[in-house]
């Protein structure tokens, strides 16, 4: 087996990536923001590599990647573990879960946290086809990982990206939460029926129209942006509609001074129906503990809202007003609820009350692809360009 160097030039989707005593850790923030807003969450996020993979050509029909992995666990919930996935000249072709390394454990009653260290991880793919191919080693998106080697059959070179960059913004949801795999998430489905090249910026609780959110992406090459706002604002209770409609318009503001005619996708949250109507905070139901699906709950009080307070139908409701009182023709308003409504509540409910499974990660990546790539969909030209 022949043991190539993991270099920047192997990894892509990646704002940079550290140096441990192990190896290499991917980060999908610069280390300004780390450093500026250390806030544990946000930490903890952008360091799990949720769009982020090894993209390589070779003839190989063997490949290893051996890996650490940092997992966090919830006393009393059961998490599934995150995966590997590897792709050939576009298509998916296997998955494999991780074993191994470090686990965080926290318990959700007192907020305390316990580090158990564990093994490094081995995943190896085989019979991979004959004669060289494009090979993508898709990293999981729900666990950070520190990648330690790279073993293959035959020797390897880095992979220039290709189609068109789509950076896309989001919460949890973006992030892949609730999905088995990589190349399940959302996002992932529709760069791959879209034929773009996917930049993830979704972060698990942390989609809260931050300004350095808005610097990152405003500094990023990009043909294509989306961003997906209003979860995660409400389930923290962080704003008022007073607050958040100009926080919107400065979010996008920033994204204009880099990007001023880049085809950008303003979209609300998809159907929630503990939010619909009910502000935030969001909280974990206290009787799902221990069972086998913890769930989330809404605290806050509907009439709330006369007081300022955000619901989802709220934020649809502001954000549609937001782009409709821009003069931006290549900024467009998609309804979250075109992606996953009421209807679909009843036929695929949110197993924990705020994230898809991952069939319906599928539906959502399905027809965000159908609005945003297809047609004459703000994204259609950019991927005819990109072609």
């Amino acid at each position: 087996m022949i043991t190539t160097a993991l270099t920047p030039a192997l990894v892509h989707g990646a704002a940079e990536l550290e140096r441990t005593p192990r190896g290499l850790r991917p980060h999908r923030l610069p280390a300004w923001v780390r450093t500026r807003f250390p806030d544990p969450q946000l930490l903890m996020m952008e360091a799990q590599p949720s769009g982020v993979r090894l993209r390589l050509r070779t003839t190989a029909r063997t490949v290893t990647l051996v890996s650490h992995p940092t997992r966090l666990v919830y006393r009393g919930a059961d998490r599934p573990r995150g995966a590997v996935d590897l792709v050939v000249d576009g298509e998916p072709v296997a998955s494999e879960p991780l074993d191994g390394g470090d686990v965080i454990e926290t318990d959700l009653g007192t907020g305390s946290t316990e580090l158990r260290p564990g093994p490094a991880c081995t995943t190896t793919f085989t019979g991979l086809r004959e004669g060289d191919k494009l090979v993508e080693v898709w990293l999981p998106h729900n666990e950070s990982v520190e990648l330690v080697e790279l073993r293959t059959d035959a020797p390897v070179a880095p992979a220039e990206p290709a189609g068109p960059v789509w950076v896309h913004h989001g919460s949890s949801i973006s992030h892949g939460s609730n999905a088995t795999s990589p190349t399940r998430i959302w996002p992932a489905v529709a760069a791959r029926l879209g034929g773009a090249d996917l930049r993830n910026l979704g972060f698990g609780g942390s989609a809260l129209v931050d300004p350095f959110l808005a610097r990152t992406i405003r500094d990023l090459p990009a043909d294509l942006i989306s961003v997906k706002l209003g979860i995660n604002v409400v389930n923290l209770d962080g704003m008022r509609l007073r607050t958040f409609v100009p926080a919107v318009h400065g979010f996008l503001d920033t994204i204009r001074d880099g990007h001023p005619t880049t085809p950008l996708v303003l979209a609300s949250p998809i159907f929630a129906g503990i939010h619909e109507d009910t502000p935030g905070p969001g909280a974990v139901d206290p009787d799902s503990l221990g069972t086998d699906q913890v769930r989330f709950v809404a605290t806050g009080r509907p009439e709330e809202v006369q007081q300022g307070k955000l619901t989802l139908r709220v934020v649809r409701d502001a954000l549609a007003a937001v782009v409709a009182g821009r003069d931006d023709p290549n900024l467009h308003y998609l309804d979250g609820t075109t992606l996953y409504g009421a209807d679909d509540a009843a036929e695929h409910p949110l197993p924990d009350g705020l994230h898809p499974d991952t069939a319906t990660h599928r539906i959502i990546g399905e027809r965000f692809a159908a609005y945003a790539f297809a047609g004459t969909g703000p994204f259609a030209d950019g991927v005819r360009a990109g072609a």
